[in-house]
């Protein structure tokens, strides 16, 4: 009786292990996949931003600058800004996620912002 004990304790033991194991996977699987959406979520906000300054009629350059402060203040860093007079695209980086947004300038709206 006493060898079926010491076979049930190292069966539980390796259960006990390849548990640990599974569930450390999972959160790390869990925490790639916070770190990706906070990535998406930086780079919508300074494509954004970015967009909102074309909007006001400021240059590229400034808007660049205003996306890669949005980006700082989201905890990213901006690899790439694109501007010109229509739209903003960002590429950002948290960690080891990376993620890619672009906002689009509406020029209807400012024309009917002037009308009213």
């Amino acid at each position: 009786m006493s060898d079926s004990r010491g076979n049930v304790s190292v069966l539980v033991a390796a259960v006990i292990v390849v548990a640990m194991m599974l569930s450390t996977a999972v959160a790390r699987l869990g925490s790639s996949a916070a770190e990706k959406a906070r990535a998406n979520n930086a780079a919508d906000a300074s494509a954004l931003a970015a967009a909102g300054r074309l909007a006001l009629g400021q240059p590229a350059p400034e808007a660049c600058a205003i996306a890669k402060q949005t980006a700082s203040a989201n905890g990213a860093r901006l690899l790439t800004c694109h501007c010109d007079a229509t739209s903003a695209a960002v590429t950002i980086v948290i960690g080891d996620a990376h993620a890619r947004a672009r906002a689009d300038v509406d020029a209807s709206a400012d024309a009917s912002a002037g009308a009213s």
